[in-house]
């Protein structure tokens, strides 16, 4: 086997997990002993921390005044679910999906909602749908960034102003890091563990005025469980949105995602947090740009994720080998950067195509990634040489 020489320089955090994502930087266990423990959530300083989070939420992503913001069990997928089965049926839908929870949201509202009236726009890996082709006068459903394809819709111009339906988005990888456009959002969910870096299980519902009628005055044919009912008697569960969480939250990760909200005020706010995404990004784009065996799954760039960022390779003695010895190669790449402490988690998504997944959310430094790109080039090296 032949030896390569290591870089010198190892990134400070190897954690580049696309959920759960890294610590804010600076993150330490003693930010928490201010948490509510041993107390309960109904009780007023339990209570008082749910709150504080959903305001802290508002002020930092900007959620209009009239909109709701709930916390709900379940991380993203709880939240999304929970809208899904509340609230879809009562028109036509539209479902967009380009990745793995996309696709899942296809099979849920066609096979367990089993709603009759639905039009699945499909995109493989790498790819979106055609958004010139969705009907605004039906609901429209999509994820904003596909965590595990590294494609994201530009921006929301191509969403009606006028539309009759609602527009039920999955933002959990986008939401804190690009510049999502509520006006054109009705639903929006995420989760806490990923552009903040906090901890799982728990999910975020965010509801405009539009989506609250929907709820008030639509009842759907099959029966709710009761961690995603909304409402009670033909009205919204305003408690929900004041803190007072179906079920019990984490008071100790409610504490973290508090600390990460605060950390993303103190940077300079959502802009801020966008440009920290924006610089990360750019140092793997530029690597891209100069590597000949690596390439991003997504071929468009306008497109391309700043945060799940998808690489495939592109390099003939790859491409070469069959699927399992494509697998595996990828698989090395991986187990070598483990194993050096420069890498965790960066394989590709277990239905995506084969390649790399790095995280470059609001919390990854940059440094942290321009110390990771020789790496990838080392590991890359070493695992060609034992071909």
């Amino acid at each position: 086997m032949t030896t390569i020489s290591l870089p010198a320089v190892r990134p400070l955090n190897p954690n580049f997990s696309s959920g759960p994502c890294a610590k804010r930087p600076g993150w330490d266990l003693q930010n928490l002993n201010d948490a509510v423990l041993g107390r309960s959530h109904r009780s007023k300083p339990g209570k008082e921390k749910l709150a504080q989070a959903i305001d802290l939420t508002r002020s930092l992503l900007g959620v209009p005044d009239d909109y709701r913001i709930g916390i709900v069990p379940g991380s993203d997928t709880g939240a999304f679910e929970m809208a899904m089965w509340s609230m879809m049926g009562a028109r036509g839908l539209d479902i967009l999906g380009w990745e793995s929870f996309g696709g899942d949201w296809i099979t849920d509202v066609v096979k367990q909602l089993k709603l009759e009236d639905v039009r699945p726009m499909k995109a493989d890996y790498g790819q979106l749908p055609d958004l010139s082709a969705v009907d605004f006068s039906r609901d429209v459903a999509f994820t904003w960034n596909g965590t595990t394809s590294g494609v994201c819709v530009e921006n929301a111009d191509w969403i009606s102003d006028d539309r009759a339906g609602l527009t039920f988005c999955d933002a959990t990888s986008a939401a804190f890091a690009m510049d999502l456009d509520w006006q054109k959002l009705d639903v929006v969910t995420y989760s806490w563990q990923k552009v903040l870096g906090g901890e799982g299980a728990h999910g975020m519902l965010i509801l405009s005025p539009r989506a609250v009628e929907r709820l008030e005055s639509y009842t759907p044919a099959w029966p709710l469980p009761k961690v995603f009912r909304l409402t009670k008697g033909g009205k919204l569960i305003e408690g929900i949105f004041r803190g007072e969480t179906i079920n019990t939250p984490s008071l100790l990760a409610v504490e973290d995602y508090l600390d990460a909200l605060k950390w993303g005020h103190e940077i300079g706010g959502l802009s801020a947090m966008i440009g920290r995404v924006q610089k990360n990004f750019s140092v793997i784009h530029a690597w891209v740009d100069k590597t000949e065996w690596a390439s991003f799954l997504c071929a468009t760039p306008e497109n391309r994720s700043t945060t799940s960022v998808c690489l495939t390779f592109s390099a003939q003695e790859v491409l070469a080998l069959d699927a399992d010895g494509q697998a595996a190669f990828a698989k090395k790449i991986v187990s070598l950067l483990d194993k050096e402490g420069v890498a965790y988690d960066i394989g590709a998504y277990r239905d995506a195509p084969v390649g790399l997944r790095i995280w470059a959310g609001a919390t990854v430094e940059a440094s942290d990634l321009e110390a990771l790109m020789p790496w990838l080039d080392w590991a890359f090296e070493t695992a060609l040489s034992e071909l």
